[in-house]
């Protein structure tokens, strides 16, 4: 069974689903793959991990560290799941690169490389977003490229973070 919660956020409402024990999706309304995470048997649920899940989100948009995340299951292929490990080491107010998380990745492989693209589109469908920064991924050149959720809000979130420019402190 899926369950859903809304949270009001300065960025507009977020859309929360679980398996009844851990995070399985966060995202914004019309947010691109989004449509695939919401399942028509959904229905509206008032369960700990919401609670636990509201209150990182309200810290994190008062600007503060919100601490560890409370405990996610996103659903993706084994190279996915890799790419959102390498996401969650992102610390709050720092960003990195496709081509750095491609290197990492291929190190943690053992291959000599990995393609930038392959774990961009990984990045892209990260289904937990926020919790799972994806926002803190910038271009190797400092852009921003790239967000589910819009440009627009991926600015707001590295904003909310202290980071002044797109490039990687």
């Amino acid at each position: 069974m899926q369950y859903i919660s809304d949270y009001s956020s300065p960025l507009g409402k977020i859309l929360l689903s679980s398996d009844g024990s851990a995070l399985t999706g966060l995202w914004f309304p019309g947010q691109r793959y989004a449509q695939r995470l919401l399942r028509p048997e959904a229905r509206e649920g008032v369960l700990p991990i919401f609670t636990q899940a509201h209150t990182w989100l309200t810290a994190y948009f008062q600007g503060k560290d919100p601490g560890p995340i409370p405990l996610l299951h996103p659903e993706g292929t084994p190279f996915q799941q890799d790419v959102w490990r390498l996401l969650l080491r992102i610390p709050y107010g720092r960003t990195t690169t496709y081509k750095a998380l491609a290197a990492q990745l291929a190190r943690q492989r053992g291959l000599q490389s990995m393609s930038a693209q392959a774990v961009g589109r990984a990045v892209g469908r990260n289904p937990i977003s926020i919790l799972i920064p994806c926002h803190r991924v910038i271009g190797s050149d400092g852009s921003l490229t790239g967000y589910a959720g819009g440009l627009e809000r991926k600015r707001a979130l590295l904003d909310l973070e202290g980071i002044p420019s797109a490039a990687p402190v």
